[in-house]
């Protein structure tokens, strides 16, 4: 089944109910970090081109069906007044009577944000009458939030049931084309890297990538299981030892399926992730019992930017360790320039989003990601409820 996408939808005179993701950092009512306001910005931009009114909805954090005051999307509306250089109405709610008169009083042109969909109990359970009330607030539905296509949410999902004409924006179409092309199609050799803290958050991406890709690279605090589970001590770092036996299932499987997988050969070391400097480099075979392995050492540094050489497309989620502290990042940002450098290069996963922008290669990628949680499970092959949603409002 296909997609119908917002650039095939006439829009003209038509009131937009647009989801968009603004979960964005926020500290006391100010905004921290906007790239998810600025993602959302190309659709927005068409669909005013074209002569459609915007009624935008969004959730931010974790309310749980309560109004909760540091939560409001409020400083969001001044926000993307300024981005968009015109005013951002804002209303009280996002459901009911008041915003009903505001969005049927919208004219072209014209953009309104509703205030955070979560403080509705309904959003999250996906409640019929919550996803009724938002269906009254535009004539075409536009799916644009990546960060949520995982949930079978009210504003991503319900809605598609009760407006007639539904489509993706254009960060959702790029979300689709980039990832769906990757695992359908990729220019080769095909070269997954995963790093990040855990095994068992990534499972199930390991073994659907082990099926697609042509070399697996895997580091960060999880390669600690991986060298475990061959035998050798770990000292003092982080180990998820119950998955033992599923670390040697995974390296079995790529040397059934002929996928070459690649572990450190070396380790920084220190007392732990607090340490102002590093205490030393290791092999793998030799980590100190006392000591915390947290970045990739210069051989392996090394070894990673080979097997990534002359790369057609990589696709990369998870840092190579404690990037957070300057004294454990430099086999992030080695990785991050060895990655930009191939000829289609994935993103996705929030640490190493915020990771790519302080190494100044975000620009370099091909392609970031905007989601976490979507990102991981379209790339382990799951059909997420927000695309599913889009194609079957379009068959």
């Amino acid at each position: 089944m296909s997609i119908t996408y917002l650039k095939d939808v006439d829009v003209r005179n038509k009131r937009l109910l647009v989801r968009v993701d603004y979960n964005v950092p926020m500290d006391q009512g100010t905004i921290k970090e906007d790239t998810r306001i600025r993602a959302s910005l190309p659709t927005l931009k068409l669909a005013l081109e074209r002569g459609a009114s915007l009624v935008l909805c969004s959730h931010m954090g974790r309310p749980k069906g309560q109004v909760v005051p540091e939560l409001s999307l409020r400083p969001i509306a001044q926000r993307l007044s300024e981005l968009l250089g015109m005013d951002v109405a804002m209303a009280s709610d996002c459901v009911g009577p008041e915003v009903e008169a505001m969005t049927k009083a919208l004219e072209p042109g014209q953009v309104l944000l509703l205030e955070n969909l979560r403080f509705h109990a309904g959003e999250t359970k996906n409640d019929p009458d919550f996803s009724a009330q938002l269906a009254k607030l535009g004539d075409v539905f536009v799916s644009d939030a990546f960060g949520t296509a995982h949930r079978a949410h009210a504003s991503n999902v319900g809605v598609t049931k009760l407006i007639p004409v539904c489509c993706a924006g254009l960060l959702m179409q790029k979300e689709w084309e980039y990832l769906g092309q990757a695992l359908a199609d990729p220019k080769r050799p095909f070269v997954a890297v995963s790093g990040g803290a855990k095994v068992s958050g990534k499972l199930e991406l390991l073994n659907n990538l082990l099926d697609k890709v042509d070399r697996m690279i895997i580091g960060g605090a999880m390669a600690n299981t991986f060298i475990k589970a061959q035998g050798f001590s770990v000292g003092s770092s982080l180990v998820e030892d119950d998955l033992l036996d599923t670390a040697r299932a995974v390296l079995t499987k790529a040397q059934e399926r002929g996928t070459a997988l690649y572990l450190p050969v070396d380790f920084v070391y220190a007392d732990g992730l607090k340490s102002e400097k590093a205490d030393g480099v290791c092999p793998y075979q030799n980590i100190p019992a006392d000591k915390m392995v947290l970045d990739i050492g210069p051989a392996t540094q090394a070894l990673f930017a080979e097997v990534l050489s002359g790369a057609g497309t990589v696709v990369w989620n998870g840092p190579m360790g404690a990037f957070e502290n300057p004294a454990f990042a430099s086999g992030s940002m080695h990785m991050a320039t060895a990655v930009a450098e191939s000829s289609v290069s994935i993103v996705g996963g929030g640490d190493t989003d915020a990771m790519l922008h302080a190494s100044g290669m975000a620009d370099k990628v091909s392609f970031i990601s905007t989601g976490g949680g979507a990102f991981l499970e379209f790339m382990e092959g799951k059909d997420l409820p927000a695309f599913k949603a889009l194609k079957e409002c379009a068959a």
